[in-house]
């Protein structure tokens, strides 16, 4: 089934509270047209709305992903146009936000408690519809708008979700489905695990996401124009299509699902525990456990709608899973329709002769007649239970039912609720049952709580596809169960909140995920001890863990990220927290029978939901007008320079930003910093005012490199990184190459946690909730300690707790070269609030002092002034910076966008023997990176 979520907004059937909406004439008479068939197929050509941009940015953070969709649309016809904009979104994900800029007004989506009105909100419902778009692990969003004639629209969606890991790798998919070929068309994803990334691949586009086994599926072909960049921690993948690329993959625009699979390191048995802000995560996926024996029931559905190719390819692949069987399984086959057809009357080990008569069996099922379910499972489970009373293997092996059907129950007990309690009452926990549905005429909504009550899983395969190779795949999941009965425990006193630790089955492959908040944010380690079966012993580990938390700088501003119910700053652990939470009070209130408890589970689930701003079955999404004008916006591409991918026009404490006096004047952009600077090529200015002398250096970085500026997340809790992007050197320099910075981030740890990444054409705001400035528009915006002002086109001004400030310059081409780049240079306005122990390219130099070991002939200082470098006198001095000595040659700089000219020693060599280390030693390893290769006191040379 497809969850369609659909938007009322402006529509002229709609009843709203937007305040205003384009109507449509539909009174006004049609004109009829006479021409030849070229002319009216060119005007209707012309009147299709045009999607200019399509972009999809996700970042990953220890396997929780946050996702953006942003996407552009222009209505070129000559009067208002109905357009509509979809996505499909993982079935397992929230959506957290929608945004829409219809013209210069902006509509923002408020997660609210769900009520029995209908009004301007987007709804949820229930569609049973085989469009193409619609399969089964996705759920479409789907808005409509009318747009006046000429307009522009854009529609920004986030959602979040907690990436699943089956047969040993996680799996994350992006619907990359435009429905028209687009001129700019991006998908991003970011990927960050601290314990290590290994086996990453990106896949070829997949037109279904119901793929079988993993086995010689042949995905290594990279999609077009794909670009991966990965280091032990971090990887980078873009996926950037051209127009011509788009239309050899589809005319029509729909190019599939972008897929990344990797998979991290794990070291400890006892798994990974991940402490952020309170807020703990543990992974457990042990490894290298003998597999426990199988007691396996295959129930195959035999009646007549099973006829032809849907039966064929099921006992296909029943006769490759039969040959996956271990010696130490035991099975058992059973064919039902209106009757039920047993094999054997009691399950056999795995032999050959057993598997060849089995093979035998199921090739002879011939279909005909209706659909017994509660009868087939009632059957199974028998089968299931006397096995294990009478073998007394209880304690040493896993009971399964696979269970497929493409049909609802016609024959026998046909009611859901009782043949529920029936399955329930009979499994007792003990029996997991493993559920596929074939086609669109299955009720699978029975099969998802029979699976979800008896601690199996489900799957849904669309009458198209191959039915066999998914139930080959889905065994795959299910093979090799390694533990058993699992509990995991910590120290009462030490948690609290934390969501489920009793598992019925661990799966090679899979992974177990639970989260909770620590009672007490000082502790150092928390004891962890799982116990469990497995096929020799039970089992019991215990570690001491240390909590210490990782590194902030870990921590990548990557999507929206809405607050969550907690105090403090929102972070990857409390939402991924928050995220459990709410997804398993979801399933307590959907299989609740006692209505007293449904309605509590009901409401704590709301509240949840609410707070951490998820879109959900007991919440809705209703959209209301923001406070905050957006001038008219251009062109399709300066949209998105001034909006990007993320919600555009969002408070920093979600409420809508206040107008007029309560923002101050921003800075001018000729405002006057201090010298120590980099701007240009890159070019390094180092202002030492106790001595009155200034140095200059350059760097030669490599397109691509994220350089560390500024490093004090130690103390003063403030971290500034620069990405480099390249350009041809002019001609007839000696430069191969020019890099410049596109890209300066800043990361500041106090008194709030607040990241701010700005490029010439927008400034990002995460602290809390996002916030994005186009940087063609002046604006003020604050918090507690942080102020970002922005002077349009020419500047950004960002305060740290009143002591430490930065001035991010903007260089704008109207008409670039081919070796020029829009740029950013950055100067340190003051530096106050940073410590002795301040690091980075410039920061290493902050609180030093230098001094010249001898004067250049021709050099005549006056009384009292230090020597001042003036072009074309004198040998080369040796410049003293904390015991390195660094021959130095007068020479000239330009700064503030070439307004003042400064005077410096030019350290040559790119710097070497100038600053601590080498290159290599400032290169961040992400841009949100705070970690530095030096000690938290100065270095010494190499």
């Amino acid at each position: 089934m497809l969850l369609l979520l659909g938007l009322c907004l402006g529509l002229p059937l709609c009843a709203g509270s937007l305040g205003e909406a384009w109507p449509r004439d539909d009174t006004s008479e049609q004109v009829g047209f006479r021409g030849p068939r070229q002319v009216r197929l060119l005007q209707r050509l012309k009147t299709k709305p045009l999607m200019t941009e399509f972009s999809v940015k996700s970042t990953i953070i220890s396997r929780y992903a946050f996702t953006t969709v942003s996407c552009r649309m222009l209505n070129r016809a000559s009067e208002d146009q109905e357009i509509e904009f979809q996505m499909q979104v993982p079935a397992a994900a929230f959506i957290t936000n929608f945004t829409m800029l219809i013209g210069d007004k902006v509509y923002q989506g408020e997660i609210r408690e769900r009520e029995k009105k209908t009004g301007d909100k987007v709804k949820e419902k229930r569609n049973k519809t085989s469009e193409d778009d619609g399969e089964k692990g996705t759920e479409t969003f789907r808005a409509s708008v009318v747009i006046p004639s000429k307009d522009k629209a854009a529609f920004l969606l986030s959602y979040e979700e907690l990436l699943q890991r089956r047969l040993g790798k996680y799996e994350h998919v992006i619907s990359v489905r435009p429905q028209q070929l687009v001129g700019r068309l991006t998908v991003e994803v970011n990927v960050l695990e601290r314990s290590g990334i290994t086996s990453l691949e990106v896949l070829r586009l997949q037109h279904s996401r119901q793929k079988g086994s993993v086995r010689g599926e042949g995905d290594s072909e990279l999609p077009p124009s794909t670009v991966i960049n990965q280091n032990d921690t971090f990887a980078k993948i873009i996926f950037k299509p051209s127009v011509v690329q788009q239309a050899k993959i589809a005319q029509n625009g729909i190019l599939g699902d972008f897929i990344v699979r990797y998979d991290v390191n794990r070291e400890q048995s006892i798994g990974d525990i991940q402490v952020l802000n309170g807020y703990f995560v543990h992974y457990f996926a042990p490894k290298d456990l003998p597999p426990l024996p199988k007691n396996v029931v295959f129930v195959l559905d035999s009646s007549a709608s099973m006829v032809g190719t849907k039966l064929r390819q099921t006992k296909d692949a029943l006769f490759t899973i039969l040959h996956d069987l271990r010696p130490q399984d035991h099975f058992n086959i059973i064919g039902f329709s209106n009757r039920i057809k047993v094999w054997k009357d009691h399950l056999v080990s795995v032999t050959p002769d057993n598997v060849r008569d089995g093979k035998v069996y199921i090739h002879h099922m011939s279909p005909s007649g209706g659909t017994d379910i509660n009868g087939a499972l009632q059957r199974a489970i028998r089968l299931l239970t006397d096995y294990v009373a009478h073998d007394d293997v209880g304690d040493r092996s896993v009971s399964l039912v696979i269970f497929l059907t493409d049909g609802k129950p016609t024959v026998g007990e046909t009611h859901t609720l009782r043949i529920l309690n029936n399955t329930r009452e009979a499994a007792r926990g003990q029996i997991c049952i493993f559920t596929i549905g074939i086609g669109n005429d299955v009720d699978f909504k029975l099969l998802e709580k029979l699976s979800l009550e008896n601690c199996g899983l489900t799957r849904h395969v669309l009458e198209e596809d191959d039915a066999g190779s998914q139930l080959v795949g889905f065994y795959d999941e299910i093979r090799t169960p390694l533990l058993s009965d699992i509990r995991i425990d910590y120290p009462p006193a030490a948690v609290e909140r934390v969501t489920r630790t009793l598992f019925p089955n661990y799966f090679n492959g899979s992974e177990i995920v639970i989260a909770g908040k620590l009672a007490h944010r000082t502790v150092e380690r928390l004891h962890v001890e799982v116990t469990a079966s497995n096929s020799k012993k039970f089992v019991v580990l215990k570690a001491d863990v240390p909590v210490e938390p990782p590194e902030v700088g870990n921590d990548v501003a990557g999507s929206a990220r809405p607050e969550g119910g907690g105090s403090g700053d929102p972070n990857h652990v409390q939402r991924l927290w928050s995220y459990l939470s709410t997804k398993e009070l979801l399933s307590a209130w959907l299989h609740s029978s006692d209505e007293r408890d449904k309605e509590r589970l009901r409401q704590k689930a709301q509240a949840l939901a609410v707070a951490s701003r998820f879109l959900t079955p007991v919440t809705s999404m209703h959209l209301k007008r923001s406070g905050l004008q957006t001038d008219k916006l251009e062109d399709a591409q300066s949209m998105s320079a001034a909006t990007g991918p993320e919600p555009v026009m969002q408070s920093l404490r979600g409420a809508s930003p206040q107008p007029g006096p309560a923002l101050k004047k921003p800075y001018n952009p000729r405002i006057k910093v201090s010298k120590t600077s980099v701007d240009g090529d890159p070019h390094f200015v180092v202002d030492f005012p106790l001595s009155n002398l200034t140095v200059c250096f350059n760097i030669d970085g490599q397109p691509g490199d994220i350089l560390r500026l500024v490093s004090d997340h130690a103390d003063s809790g403030v971290t500034v990184n620069g990405e480099l992007i390249g350009a041809p050197a002019p001609p007839g320099g000696h430069k191969k190459q020019r890099t410049y910075f596109r890209t300066i981030t800043i990361l500041a740890n106090k008194p709030e946690r607040s990241y701010l990444e700005i490029t010439p054409s927008r400034v990002i705001l995460d602290g809390g909730d996002r916030l994005v400035l186009p940087c063609n528009r002046s604006a003020v915006v604050g918090r507690r300690g942080l102020e970002v002002s922005v002077s349009a086109n020419a500047n950004v001004t960002v305060t740290i707790q009143g002591t430490i400030a930065f001035v991010v310059l903007i260089h704008l081409y109207k008409k670039p070269a081919p070796y020029q780049r829009d740029h950013l240079g950055f100067y340190i306005s003051s530096s106050r609030g940073l410590s002795s122990s301040c690091h980075g390219l410039l920061g290493q130099f902050l609180s030093r002092d230098a001094t010249l070991t001898q004067e250049p002939a021709g050099l005549s200082p006056g009384p009292g002034r230090p020597p001042r470098p003036r072009a074309g006198d004198g040998p080369e001095t040796v410049l003293k910076v904390r015991g390195h000595q660094v021959p130095v040659v007068r020479k000239q700089r330009r700064i503030y966008n070439g307004e003042e000219q400064v005077d410096c020693w030019f350290a040559r060599g790119y710097a070497a023997g100038l600053l601590d280390g080498e290159y290599r030693d400032y290169l961040a390893a992400h841009p949100f990176d705070s970690e530095t290769a030096f000690g938290l006191g100065p270095s010494g040379g190499l």
